[in-house]
């Protein structure tokens, strides 16, 4: 099983072309054609006593889908089987990243930064000490003052004095009469009116 499932991920991208008798960079017409006389040859019909007749038509019919997908068949001539693994796992779009991250040299740099920054901690704790909490910390313009906190009842009381310096004063009395009604009108001119 282990030998079949490494064959089946190949990188060479040949196997799909030699099921379908083509050379790799066959045409659409040539493949179609191809296609067409091995299906009926294998068809399920034609050799109802033949289970290899009917395996065989499967793996024709997977490599005709294939061959024919222009996206995959660019995966497959590129990257084999085993790209068509990764497109099916990652996304058709996420395979020229996938092989570029695990060729040799991506692999070499990832290993060469971590034994420079002692396994990606001591850069990390660096930037976070010296820059955040530490002696890189920005420090505050000369002249400015640091910030302070302000307590609720404070602020509340300067907002309050803030209006009043303004003119308004805030309204602090709720209707008294199950009746009553408050209307606010968009020019922000309070009214008051009761039922009678």
């Amino acid at each position: 099983m282990a030998e079949q499932r490494q064959r089946a991920l190949s990188t060479s991208g040949e196997a799909l072309y030699e099921i379908l008798a083509l050379e790799k960079g066959a045409t659409h017409d040539e493949i179609k054609k191809s296609y067409r006389k091995l299906a009926l040859k294998y068809h399920p019909d034609k050799n109802p006593d033949n289970p290899e007749a009917a395996e065989k038509f499967k793996e024709i019919n997977n490599a005709h889908a294939t061959l024919t997908d222009l996206s995959k068949r660019n995966i497959y001539d590129k990257y084999g089987s085993l790209g068509l693994y990764v497109a099916e796992q990652f996304g058709e779009e996420n395979v020229n990243t996938y092989f570029m991250l695990s060729s040799w040299w991506a692999k070499g740099l990832f290993a060469v930064c971590g034994l420079l920054t002692g396994c990606y901690l001591c850069c990390c704790l660096c930037c976070c000490f010296n820059c955040c909490c530490g002696r890189c910390k920005p420090k505050a313009p000369e002249g400015e003052q640091q910030e302070f906190c302000v307590s609720p009842e404070d602020l509340e009381e300067q907002i309050k004095n803030d209006m009043e310096r303004d003119g308004e004063t805030p309204i602090m009395l709720q209707p008294t009469n199950v009746t009553e009604k408050t209307q606010l009108i968009g020019d922000s001119h309070r009214s008051y009116r009761t039922e009678s």
